[in-house]
Order: structure tokens, then sequence, then C-alpha cells
């Protein structure tokens, strides 16, 4: 069983920028299709943003459109969230999510995957 690791989470203000990275260990990742997700305080759990074994597609939830953006490097078994002008609101734990098919495009729902990371804390402050 893969075990997937996140870091780059962190405090920053609104309007800041950060990275999350994630990877595994115990299993690689170039041949699957990768999620974040996030959960807030008193929320439940929800897509971020998705993107296919390749690379080629990506999904984002509307609120995260033009301020984060996913991305690998399958070469180096990494993942990637950048996000940009982070707003308050985004204050959550993230997630990474390995989705089992082979070679499978990106896809938005929870069920869809069956690995999942600790989580790193994000926490943006106004």
């Amino acid at each position: 069983q893969v075990t997937l690791v996140e870091s780059g989470g962190g405090l920053v203000q609104a309007g800041g920028s950060l990275r999350l990275s994630c990877t595994a260990s115990g299993g690689i990742l170039s041949n699957n299709a990768m999620g974040w997700f996030r959960q807030g305080p008193g929320k439940e759990r929800q897509f971020v943003s998705a993107i296919s074994w390749s690379g080629g597609g990506t999904y984002y939830l509307d609120s995260v459109k033009g301020r984060f953006a996913i991305s690998r490097e399958n070469a180096k078994n990494m993942v990637y969230l950048q996000m940009n002008s982070l707003k308050p609101e985004d204050t959550a734990v993230y997630y990474c999510a390995l989705d089992p098919i082979f070679r499978g495009p990106a896809r938005k729902f929870e069920s869809s995957y069956n690995a999942w990371g600790q989580g790193t804390q994000v926490t943006v402050s106004s």
C-alpha cells in the first residue's frame, strides 16, 4: 500500500502564496491520477483539484480557478499544488489522494481515491 506524504503548508497572510507537495513512499505516482482535497474548520472535506496521470488533464474547484495550479513531475514522483492569492477561506488541512485507476483521467469525486496522506495545515490570516 502506497503512503502519501504532503508538505509545504504553513501560515501566510491573505494574498500570499504557498506550494504544497505530495510524494509517495512504497510506490510510484506516475501511472495514477492524483487529487488535492481540503477540510476547513467545522466543514466536510471538499475537492480542490485533480490531475490526470500524464498531467494533460486538470480539474479545479470553481473558487480556486485562476489562483491555484496543480502540476506533477512523474520522474520525481511528485505532485504539487501552487496556491496564489490566498484567502482566509482557503484555511484548511490539505490532503493529497491517489486514484487507483491505471493511467486514468482527473476526477473530482472523493470516492474515486483510495489512498490519502495525513494532510498539511494551511492557515491564511486576514
